[in-house]
């Protein structure tokens, strides 16, 4: 089988060898693992951009640049037309020698290989889409474009649409699916609490998006874990966030529901790992309001640090503006901490309308006071942890790749 990846995700070439995103470059490995051949057609980085990049575990047939280009603006798109004519014809050719066609949406490539793909009804065709697909959400024009053309089952046939969350009124090519990010073995091995920090290396540092473990090593993980019923014996309450320091991540309302919880009398902390432009400003909000006893600004870790901050931890925060499949609350719940997020995207489903966790509504009276009635009640707490725990376990990454091999499969 031939398969060919078609996506905005840039191929980087460094010193002669070729890298991708690291969570998307371990995602491929299980799609290269299941095809003969893979070939993409997507942009060519001559440097990686300070993006977190691994080199490319599998043979790649070959790369079919396409040019990068923006049409946020007017003038934008009409600097647009030329390399979107060429991408369509690149795109068009690359299709009609594949057996199978994969599309990386949303983004500006993906909108012309899911026009182009209209011309190849009869293609054993899937489409992973990465962003939010709730019909009511607001997004660009030209994500709500690639959403209707991918479920409209006239324009796109013989399509598996890999979307995050179960959606009513979807049609009958819209698959829900999932991201995993640890193995069955993993669980088995994962009763255990920590006894030693792993030995630390400089290329496993994480930066701001990276916090995928689904290939790690497996014996990073045969010692990590702590139960629920361990951490609410504990007389402190500590709250993680895990993001980036951004506008969209919302940090700095992460840190004002523990500074209220502070304030009404519980013995609380707050640790932030991820980098961002917000840095400054919640350094100056912390030390403004005296907060630096409870809240510390971690930055970017190594992953074996972000894991051990998930076992010891009692809630995560996730007060995000936008997700697609928000991995850290998956990997929160797995290791029985507790996520505290906004309904955004698939989030809900995956908290089951808060009995695996607090949806936040962005009223901070209110949602101290939802948080409040859960650090009050041990049982309550243990109930989410213990439900977050079995639901998240489902995904593991033997069942992501047994569904890429019978979705490759037809």
């Amino acid at each position: 089988m031939r398969l060919l990846v078609i996506s905005s995700a840039p191929i980087v070439k460094k010193e002669a060898q070729n890298y991708l995103y690291a969570p998307y470059e371990k995602e491929m490995q299980l799609w290269a693992k299941h095809a003969d051949t893979i070939q993409f057609c997507s942009p060519i980085w001559k440097e990686d951009r300070k993006l977190l990049i691994a080199p490319i575990s599998f043979e790649v047939d070959n790369v079919i640049e396409l040019q990068e280009f923006d049409i946020t603006s007017f003038s934008n798109k009409l600097k647009a037309i030329p390399f979107a004519f060429v991408a369509l014809i690149k795109i068009f050719k690359a299709m009609r020698q594949a057996d199978h066609i994969h599309l990386r949406c949303p983004g500006n490539i993906a909108l012309l290989a899911c026009l182009v793909q209209i011309f190849f009804p009869h293609k054993q065709k899937t489409a992973k889409y990465a962003g939010n697909w709730d019909p009511k959400s607001k997004q660009p024009w030209s994500y709500r474009l690639q959403k209707w053309v991918l479920s409209n089952t006239f324009l796109t046939r013989n399509m598996q649409v890999l979307v995050y969350g179960e959606w009513e009124g979807s049609t009958k090519n819209i698959k829900s699916f999932f991201t995993a990010t640890y193995s069955e073995s993993e669980i088995q091995n994962s009763e255990f609490r920590i006894q030693n920090k792993l030995s630390l290396q400089s290329e496993s540092s994480t930066t701001e998006s990276d916090f995928d473990f689904a290939q790690s090593d497996k014996k990073d993980y045969n010692s990590l874990s702590l139960r629920a019923e361990s951490r609410t014996n504990e007389n402190q309450f500590k709250f993680l966030f895990i993001g980036t320091l951004s506008p969209g991540k919302q940090p700095l309302y992460a840190i004002q529901l523990v500074e209220e919880l502070f304030k009404n009398g519980k013995n609380v902390t707050l640790e932030l790992y991820g980098e961002g432009i917000l840095r400054k400003e919640l350094e100056h909000y912390i030390t403004q309001n005296k907060l630096e006893h409870i809240v510390v600004l971690k930055g970017n870790q190594f992953k074996e640090n972000v894991l051990e901050a998930y076992q010891t931890s009692h809630f995560l925060i996730l007060p995000s503006k936008s997700e697609g499949w928000p991995k850290v609350v998956a990997e929160a719940m797995f290791w029985s901490c507790v996520p505290i997020a906004s309904p955004v995207s698939c989030v809900s489903y995956m908290m089951g309308n808060g009995s695996r966790g607090v949806v936040l509504q962005e009223d901070l009276n209110q949602d101290v006071s939802q948080i409040e009635t859960v650090v009050n009640n041990q049982e309550l707490y243990q109930k989410m942890a213990s439900e977050g725990q079995s639901w998240s376990r489902q995904f593991t990454t033997d069942k992501f790749e047994a569904e890429i091999k019978k979705l490759l499969r037809g």
